[in-house]
């Protein structure tokens, strides 16, 4: 039977390495110009940040353990969080047990940064494509560009992995198959929305209406309710079950009851503060305005209003990933308002049609020096952490398998080795601690004696300092 079976199996690799050869080649040669230097640029960058330990918050840390569990088949029980906290009642992103395979193979906290550029990379080859098809090669390559380094992907790629970092390339695939009227393929790559995050399935009811508008087809409909009834479900129902305080703990940042009672005074907030004029002109000036023209820069409210009404001013400005899922649909509406405004009967707006891409590319190079690649032109970007060196012999004191609790700068690296838990959490007494002078987690006032800190935040127990070096101190917990 073996021998029988294996010219038909060696015919049908055959057939997918000639498949995936044919695809590849039907790209067009300047998408994957743009999309190779884009990536290389964001990979460099994270290079960079990885060996300064350069780690602007905890989620890096958090998704390399959910990376790690799925690797193991185990389900993303992440201790960062808290003792026992699955990850699937923080956020509903089960799309992300796609990084299991990748870290079962790499792992390392980095191999997250590595996936997140490549996505990003693969949502500027779908873009640029369709922009070079659509409006040709050099003002599609330019467009391409000025989306690839867009200051909302900039700043997600700077405060590294999120899984948001999925929605990119299905949003491209999703909003290209809208243009290119394939109906079939844009509603199923945007249905997969749903899986990536909650408030995804708002994004996935707009896209349904715009699609249902567009085509003229109740396939657009039932898309609307898949993306509505899977925002419903997954807050109601799955991230309460799952939590371990049964409740979905962003509830209380966006206030409906108070919003239904006070709707004027709601609007009113909606409308204030200067972060969110910020976020809306810049969304404004890096689509040229002519996005406005598509119906599918409607796609973008959900996300905006969800934001804008929240009382957690975080979510207000243009820094941090919450923008990057506005960026493939702000560029791809500005393509299809190019088309159509080369349709107008008003002499203008034709004239405009043909100047905006060098207008959006110029807008993007003239925000860019105010944008997180703008590092890469400084050569101490480049140069590796002085406490490299101290850091990993500190890391190699500590045995495999054992609880560690430490401040965010340390735990990506931490993770593949240890179970990490994180210094602001109520842990159970760690076999280790580890004070960094250096990490801004600790705040203004850092414990002078990693052993003293030690026996006064676990009473009873009794640590002894094992290793002190360039700011660092560990301490082991003993008997």
């Amino acid at each position: 039977m073996t021998d029988q079976r294996s010219p038909a199996t060696a015919n049908f690799l055959s057939r997918g390495a000639r498949d995936i050869s044919a695809a590849v080649s039907r790209q067009p040669a300047g998408a994957w110009l743009v999309a190779g230097a884009v990536t290389a640029l964001y990979l460099a960058f994270s290079t960079a940040q990885w060996n300064r330990f350069d780690t602007p918050s905890w989620d890096l840390g958090i998704f390399t353990q959910l990376a790690k569990a799925y690797g193991g088949f185990d389900a993303p029980i992440v201790s960062i969080k808290g003792e026992g906290f699955n990850l699937l009642g923080d956020h509903f992103h089960p799309l992300l047990v796609l990084l299991g395979p990748v870290y079962a193979f790499f792992p390392t906290g980095f191999s997250l940064l590595m996936v997140q550029n490549l996505l990003v990379g693969l949502s500027v080859l779908v873009i640029t494509r369709l922009a070079i098809r659509r409006i040709g090669n050099a003002g599609g390559m330019l467009l391409g560009a000025a989306y690839g380094l867009s200051w909302g992907v900039q700043a997600a790629v700077a405060v590294q992995f999120h899984e948001i970092a999925f929605a990119l390339p299905l949003l491209a695939l999703a909003l290209e198959a809208t243009v290119e009227t394939r109906l079939r393929a844009a509603v199923i790559w945007a249905g997969l929305l749903v899986f990536i995050k909650e408030d995804m399935g708002l994004t996935v009811f707009a896209f349904g209406l715009v699609i249902a508008w567009r085509f003229r087809h109740q396939a657009g409909l039932w898309l609307a309710v898949w993306g509505l009834a899977w925002m419903l479900i997954s807050v109601g129902l799955i991230l309460p079950a799952l939590n371990t305080g049964g409740t979905y703990d962003y509830a209380d940042r966006i206030d409906v009851g108070a919003m239904l009672a006070n709707p004027v005074d709601s609007l009113f907030t909606m409308l204030s503060a200067e972060e969110k004029y910020q976020t809306v002109w810049l969304l404004l000036i890096a689509g040229g305005f002519l996005w406005l023209r598509s119906p599918l820069g409607l796609i973008v409210v959900p996300t905006l209003l969800w934001r804008f009404v929240s009382e957690n001013p975080g979510y207000w400005g243009p820094g941090w990933h919450y923008n990057a899922v506005l960026m493939p649909i702000l560029f791809v509406a500005l393509i299809d308002g190019i088309l159509a405004a080369r349709q107008s009967r008003r002499a203008w707006l034709r004239s405009y049609s043909a100047a905006v891409v060098p207008v959006v590319s110029v807008v993007a190079v003239m925000l860019l020096p105010s944008q997180p690649l703008a590092a890469l032109a400084n050569p101490e970007t480049f140069q590796q952490s002085a406490r490299w060196d101290a850091a990993h012999r500190l890391m190699e004191r500590i045995p495999a398998g054992a609880t560690v609790e430490s401040g965010v700068v340390l735990m990506p690296y931490l993770v593949p080795h240890t179970e990490v838990l994180w210094i602001g959490n109520e842990n159970p007494a760690p076999d280790y601690l580890i004070v960094d002078a250096d990490d801004w987690s600790w705040g203004p006032v850092r414990p002078e004696s990693a052993e003293d800190h030690a026996e006064e935040t676990y009473p009873g127990e009794d640590y002894e300092l094992v290793f002190q070096e360039s700011g660092y101190q560990l301490v082991k917990r003993s008997g």
